[in-house]
């Protein structure tokens, strides 16, 4: 299963998938919980981002493999390397 999570609203979230395409869900994560849960949490006081990291979790809900550094270019591919490697 694939699921991606942002700051950004549920309704964003509907625009972006339509508009790329996206056949994955995408979960808004407002309150930056997940990020911060993550480590992936910027909270510049009165503005909160999100590092862009994909992360690989086992069927035992523990993380398998972390990218830290996420170029969106060749991302997919990389990743896909990776669930085999973990095969």
């Amino acid at each position: 299963m694939v699921l991606g999570v942002s700051l950004d609203s549920v309704e964003s979230h509907q625009d972006f998938c339509r508009k790329e395409s996206l056949t994955f869900r995408l979960l808004s994560d407002r309150g930056g919980k997940v990020a911060a849960a993550y480590g992936a949490l910027i909270d510049l006081l009165f503005v909160k981002a999100a590092k862009r990291r994909t992360f690989l979790i086992d069927p035992q809900g523990r993380i398998a493999r972390s990218f830290q550094s996420v170029n969106p270019r060749g991302h997919g591919r990389e990743v896909l390397a990776a669930l085999d490697a973990l095969s």
